[in-house]
């Protein structure tokens, strides 16, 4: 097989799993007519397999890397990170028009859900596969452990790997609260509930759209800028945000900090898909979501610690000064280590 050949392949061997998985579920459900309670354990076990789909999101970035020009990579990442928050804003939307709108049940809700995860899996099976440009020989245990000991072992890995994590951590911190600070400025009663939608929902979804700008403004001056851009930004906007007067001022601030916050991911995975080797970028895209999973166990506890010592405002402005220190860390980082972007 050609290299062009293989590089218009996508995603790993276990889309076969998926595709058997969800068609054989949907067939043995369709014959006996058990939809319900029935997608629920088809769901459930399609879950199992959710650790294998995040592993392959490391072959997904770095197929990317690999068929995207150079110049856009940055657009094409952004675009791919946007993708996750949008799917996220949009589920309840469209799931609550299913119901309110067409009439569905609940039953029917995870039907419609189930028949598109298997449509994702078909798409999967029919698209190729691009193997990448280094394929790692060996065990596979060896394989994982050789690349978590090259993230620790690798200084300027190390350090994108922790601005993600703290970057993730001032979200995490400070997401339970933003319902109390709706609910201070607008009261208990009617109205409540859709000021804590447009802030957390409406004001999010903007957030997200932002990150493809981010990928556009790192193909222009470079993805190390910003990212700092993106740190500087979301820690001006966290610092301010629980001191918003109004309703109006509370949704930009939010949005505000969720967009600049919104473009710290793309720029970490543009820098990792740039600046590892090729024999170990697969491996080290595979394992870039373990600061997102410790920040996500560790901020809202963080958050609660804090907000119970200081109050409300105080895990705004931790996490605005867990930003403001990143930033500094990369600044003084970058003045003496200049990454440069590895060539196309």
């Amino acid at each position: 097989m050609s290299s062009s050949e293989q590089k218009r392949k996508l995603v790993g061997p276990w889309r076969s799993v998926q595709v058997a998985l969800w068609l054989i579920g949907l067939g043995v459900l369709a014959l006996t007519g058990k939809w319900w309670p029935g997608i629920l354990f088809l769901i459930a076990l399609s879950l199992l397999l959710v650790g294998f789909q995040l592993g392959n999101t490391g072959v997904m970035l770095a197929a990317i890397r690999d068929v995207a020009p150079r110049r856009v990579l940055g657009t094409a990442i952004g675009l791919y990170g946007a993708s996750s928050p949008i799917g996220f804003a949009l589920g309840p939307v469209v799931g609550g028009l299913l119901v309110d709108t067409v009439g569905l049940d609940l039953s029917g809700v995870f039907l419609v859900s189930a028949a598109l995860s298997a449509g994702t899996a078909v798409l999967v099976a029919l698209t190729h596969e691009v193997r990448p440009e280094s394929i790692p020989q060996g065990r596979v245990v060896a394989l994982a452990f050789g690349a978590v000991r090259s993230v620790l072992t690798d200084p300027d890995v190390r350090r994108i790997f922790a601005i993600y994590f703290v970057a993730f951590l001032a979200n995490q911190m400070t997401r339970p609260y933003t319902p109390i600070l709706v609910e201070d400025l607008v009261g208990t009663g009617p109205g409540l509930a859709s000021a804590v939608g447009f802030v957390a929902g409406t004001a999010a979804l903007a957030g997200a759209l932002a990150s493809p700008f981010g990928g556009v403004l790192g193909d222009r001056i470079g993805f190390s800028p910003v990212l700092l851009l993106g740190l500087v930004g979301g820690a001006v906007a966290l610092a301010v945000t629980p001191f918003a007067p109004t309703i109006g001022l509370l949704a930009i601030a939010v949005l505000v900090f969720l967009a600049f916050n919104g473009i710290v991911g793309p720029m970490v995975f543009a820098l990792l898909a740039t600046e590892v080797p090729a024999e170990r970028r697969s491996a080290t895209l595979n394992l870039v979501y373990l600061p997102l999973y410790a920040a996500g166990i560790l901020g809202p506890a963080t958050g609660a610690v804090v907000a119970s010592a200081v109050g409300i405002s105080g895990p705004y402005l931790t996490g605005a000064i867990a930003l403001a220190v990143g930033a500094a860390v990369w600044v003084l980082a970058a003045r003496r280590h200049r990454l440069h972007p590895a060539a196309s």
